[in-house]
């Protein structure tokens, strides 16, 4: 009789939570397969003729697939430049400054929680003036690791002090390098922490609107976040079929990955919260 109530109680509370954060999908699916005409309509909420005019005029008649590129080829960059960084980085703190990693681990996660509108107008001056990469992605992919590698380097760091110290002494009396040690032993039992990283990190560069609308002016430069507010939106005009149609082609691969490195990746989250 208890464990029935524990489930019934389980169920009472995870359905309505995952009808409530489902529905934001559902809805934007709805509109984006509705006649422009009749998104206003408060006669055509359900029943309407649903059509693909939406998907055929944000493909063909706006510049969204470059946008998808862009995106992508930017976060594909920040993650490499993030991993590359990160994982020495919280491996030398959780592994060869004792204490003091603690303390400098805490003082860089702290840069991450500056927020961006703060930093936009003295970096967009870096970027225009020193870099000289003004409208260009590699704006962004310079950027971007100055708040995603503070954050990896804390969460990489508390997974690594979860690993053993004596699996790594083993490997250095059986031979290896400590080069070696944490190529063959640290990162294949770090791939929850990795895979959060790259997650998170992803997260970030795909959602982050500051940075982008301040450094990229050209469309055909965009990226999602920013081509879809500026390019979709007209005055007062909301194109409400192509900007649900634009968030959710993005929304099902995110959702996707989520959903299938779930356990990893609250396994990563969690990793250094017993050390």
């Amino acid at each position: 009789m208890t464990t029935f109530r524990q489930r019934a109680f389980t169920y009472g509370v995870v359905i309505p939570f995952a009808v409530l954060l489902g529905f934001p999908f559902f809805w934007m699916a709805v509109t984006s397969f509705k006649p422009e005409s009749q998104v206003y309509d408060p006669t055509k909420v359900w029943n309407f003729h649903p059509t693909l005019a939406s998907y055929g005029f944000l493909l063909h008649h706006t510049g969204y697939l470059r946008w998808l590129r862009n995106s992508c080829f930017v976060g594909l960059m920040v993650v490499l430049i993030t991993l590359a960084v990160a994982l020495p980085a919280g491996y030398a703190l959780a592994r060869l400054a004792g204490k003091v990693g603690r303390s400098l681990g805490v003082a860089i996660f702290l840069t991450y929680l500056v927020p961006p509108t703060l930093l936009f107008l003295p970096l967009s001056r870096v970027v225009s003036q020193y870099l000289h990469l003004s409208d260009r992605l590699w704006a962004l992919i310079v950027i971007y690791p100055s708040f995603t590698i503070p954050f990896a380097v804390w969460l990489l760091m508390g997974f690594f002090k979860t690993i053993p110290q004596e699996l790594e002494d083993a490997a250095l009396i059986d031979g290896c390098s400590r080069f070696g040690a944490f190529v063959r032993i640290v990162l294949p039992s770090s791939i929850p922490g990795i895979l959060t990283v790259v997650i998170f990190t992803s997260s970030l560069v795909v959602n982050e609107f500051v940075y982008a609308i301040t450094f990229i002016s050209r469309s055909t430069n965009r990226t999602v976040t920013v081509g879809v507010p500026t390019d979709l939106i007209r005055g007062d005009l909301f194109n409400w079929p192509g900007i649900m149609a634009a968030i959710l082609i993005p929304s099902i691969p995110l959702a996707l990955v989520y959903n299938a490195f779930l356990n990893r990746f609250i396994a990563g989250f969690t990793g250094g919260a017993f050390r």
